[in-house]
């Protein structure tokens, strides 16, 4: 019996376990043979994306219309979360790219969308989403990278930091700021990769998601067509806000695969390695571990496809649910992982086996696409505010 049968959530329609086995297909078949290669290589497999792409997996919420597969972030999110459980590393980036290219495509004015959605949809292009600087992260309202008007174009300078993809991607959604301080004078562009002007720095040495490349990149006078502009000027940093909100439940998906992963290897060891005469899965301490990594992924998974409906729903709390959710799957799959490695014992640690992998990758997610901390404050500002109303 598969064990995810009994996990997966009950309410998914037909065409949702459809996608949800042509993507673990899509894994197994793709990813599992060479992710620990491309791991230990850093190797971006750009050659894989592509094939991803071929199945709509890189274009899942663009619409129709601009080549994309026109899906529901609840499908994505069942998709990414059967990629990361081969490797988050990779779905990941998948991920990543899926948000800017949205951000792009329903943005961007008519001629911009024509020459880039079906591209990035289709995993022919790829795209980088800018937002974090040197001195502006969890505050992203307080950038300092500039775009000035002159005549057609806007010219860009300043500098980006943490940038997936960097130097890999061919197009960069870049938040930059058009007018006054906070979030209200930030603007967003469509910026080509190899425009004159741009420079990527060395490639970072992390900790996990070494199958993508992690930059960052300095803007000199760069000229960007007026028409890159997306959205009006000073609606840079509700695009990107917005953006957020789904990347946030990509990413949480992201750790409920790499939890699910984890969560198989430790079922499979259990029943496999065998001390003080019996199968570790005959003693009780380990079987009460393996049920509760089990009962908190059901409740993550839970928590995530409930923002997913949310948020295609358009509902007003949407915003609230993507913090709570990401806060708690991240949290979860990085301590479902950090078990699992714990019952493989010392086989864990070394890179035979895949849970060291699975939890390096993982514990990113507690950072990016807004840290753990910052989902806390969303929340608690919601809370309150509320209370505040009902007074």
């Amino acid at each position: 019996m598969d064990f995810r049968s009994t996990t997966v959530d009950p309410g998914l329609g037909e065409d949702q376990l459809a996608f949800r086995t042509a993507a673990r297909d899509f894994a197994r078949a793709e990813l599992a043979p060479h992710a620990a290669r491309w791991d230990a290589e850093g190797t971006f497999p750009r050659a894989a994306i592509a094939r991803a792409g071929d199945l709509g997996f890189c274009g899942l919420y663009i619409a129709e219309a601009a080549g994309g597969a026109g899906l529901t972030r609840l499908d994505a999110a069942i998709v990414f979360e059967e990629l990361a459980a081969i490797d988050p590393s990779t779905a990941a980036f998948i991920s990543i790219h899926n948000m800017a290219a949205w951000m792009l495509v329903a943005h961007a004015g008519d001629a911009v969308r024509a020459a880039w959605g079906p591209a990035l949809a289709s995993g022919a292009k790829l795209a980088s989403y800018c937002l974090t600087e040197p001195g502006a992260g969890s505050d992203a309202a307080a950038l300092a990278m500039r775009a000035e008007r002159v005549g057609n174009h806007y010219v860009l300078n300043g500098a980006k930091a943490f940038i997936s993809g960097a130097g890999a991607t061919d197009v960069l959604v870049v938040m930059a700021r058009t007018g006054g301080p906070g979030a209200r004078g930030i603007s967003a562009f469509a910026v080509p990769a190899d425009s004159d002007g741009i420079a990527y720095g060395r490639k970072e040495e992390k900790l996990g998601w070494n199958s993508q490349p992690t930059r960052g990149i300095s803007f000199s006078d760069v000229r960007v067509p007026a028409a890159n502009l997306l959205g009006g000027e000073g609606e840079g940093f509700k695009i990107a806000m917005k953006g957020l909100d789904g990347g946030r439940i990509n990413i949480a998906s992201c750790s409920l695969g790499a939890a699910q992963g984890a969560l198989d290897a430790a079922r499979r060891y259990m029943g496999e390695r065998r001390q003080f005469g019996k199968k570790l899965a005959e003693f009780q301490a380990l079987q009460f571990k393996l049920a509760d990594m089990a009962t908190q992924l059901v409740a993550a998974r839970q928590m995530v496809h409930t923002a997913a409906r949310k948020f295609d729903a358009g509902s007003g709390d949407a915003t609230v649910w993507c913090a709570m959710a990401k806060r708690f799957a991240t949290d979860a799959g990085f301590a479902i992982c950090n078990e699992a490695l714990q019952i493989h014992g010392g086989y864990g640690y070394i890179r035979e086996y895949p849970i060291e992998r699975l939890l390096r990758d993982c514990r990113v997610h507690q950072i990016l696409e807004g840290t753990n901390e910052i989902m806390r404050v969303i929340v608690a500002r919601h809370l309150l505010n509320t209370e505040e109303e009902l007074r």
